[in-house]
């Protein structure tokens, strides 16, 4: 994993050991206060889901963080059951597997709450790169790969900045790429650069702001 490009970025990283004793020390609170706190969404969450479609209330897939580690994400599910299986690992503002109360959850991003466990366990933390599945891993650039050097992230700034890439792969849809060639293509590359920059410029206090413009993007 370490090549010539991954080194530039470990070594900025390596100056910062302090800030990430204190970012993984936010997640660990944080995370279990939250956890608490939400206690109660989580079981309206989990009957809205039983109720609208059959299936689990978490969807649980591969994904890929730190160390270039597979791990298994928390979402609530806002898909039909075995949504992964029935196309493209992706979605598009039509994609006609997500659910009625699937829809909602998305717009409010509360499917990504459960994750919640996943930064609790130290697979994720509040901000960083948003974790891939291999298939997209497997297709990074020498560079890319440095997104892998901390855990991947319930919210980034290529998050923020990418929220509606539905409509861009949509629109890519209409032009005939296929769902997966205008994420890989069109998106991925577009983000990985917000991605890169936070490594190289990665501080906890960046994070805080990070957070907190998240939280205002969603309530816009």
């Amino acid at each position: 994993m370490k090549n010539d490009k991954v080194k530039e970025y470990h070594g900025r990283l390596a100056k910062k050991r302090v800030s990430l004793c204190i970012k993984r020390a936010f997640d660990i609170v944080v995370s279990l206060i939250m956890i608490v706190l939400l206690s109660w969404l989580f079981i309206i969450l989990a009957v809205m889901i039983k109720i609208d479609s059959k299936g689990p209330v978490f969807f649980r897939q591969t994904r890929v963080t730190a160390g270039n580690k597979d791990f298994r994400i928390f979402k609530f599910r806002t898909m039909v059951d075995n949504a992964d299986k029935m196309g493209a690992l992706v979605t598009s503002g039509n994609d006609m597997r997500i659910t009625k109360v699937g829809s909602k959850i998305r717009k409010c991003r509360l499917d990504e709450i459960p994750q919640l466990i996943n930064v609790l366990k130290g697979e994720m933390t509040f901000v960083g790169t948003r974790p891939e599945v291999r298939k997209y891993v497997d297709a990074y650039n020498d560079e890319m790969m440095a997104t892998l050097l901390m855990p991947s992230g319930v919210t980034s700034l290529a998050s923020i900045n990418y929220k509606d890439e539905d409509a861009i792969i949509d629109k890519c849809v209409s032009e005939g790429m296929a769902v997966d060639e205008a994420y890989m293509q069109k998106v991925l590359p577009e983000k990985m650069k917000y991605n890169l920059e936070y490594i190289e410029s990665f501080s906890f206090f960046k994070d805080i702001k990070l957070m907190v413009r998240t939280v205002a993007s969603v309530l816009k």
